[in-house]
């Protein structure tokens, strides 16, 4: 190894004990260097289930009984009420099972539909 080399790899070395050596004073540190920020020890999880479908099974009746005042309703012509509250039901009754994640370093939610 040349002697140049060597000068190199001890000031490399010599650097990166430095950086991995613990500070004992603010006044040492640069600085553009800021403290990382408070993270908690431990990943927050939260867990929601939406019970669409027995949701679903109370109200429709309600819904059925509704759908003829669409008619009559000035502003909201709708040709068909009772088909659209019958696609309204299949849309929720199909996301039946569904499972939503959302992942991120600080929590995880899950979102269970049924």
């Amino acid at each position: 190894m040349s002697r140049a080399s060597a000068m190199f790899r001890s000031e490399l070395t010599a650097a990166i004990q430095a950086a991995h050596a613990p500070e004992t004073t603010p006044a040492h540190r640069p600085a553009d260097v800021r403290p990382a920020p408070h993270r908690p020890p431990h990943r927050t999880v939260v867990r929601l289930w939406l019970p669409l479908t027995p949701l679903w099974l109370i109200l429709s009746p309600f819904a059925i009984l509704a759908a003829p005042l669409l008619l009559l309703a000035p502003r909201m012509r709708v040709r068909r009420p009772f088909r659209a509250v019958f696609a309204l039901g299949r849309t929720l009754l199909a996301l039946s099972g569904t499972v939503v994640d959302v992942d991120t370093p600080d929590a995880l939610v899950r979102i269970r539909i049924f």
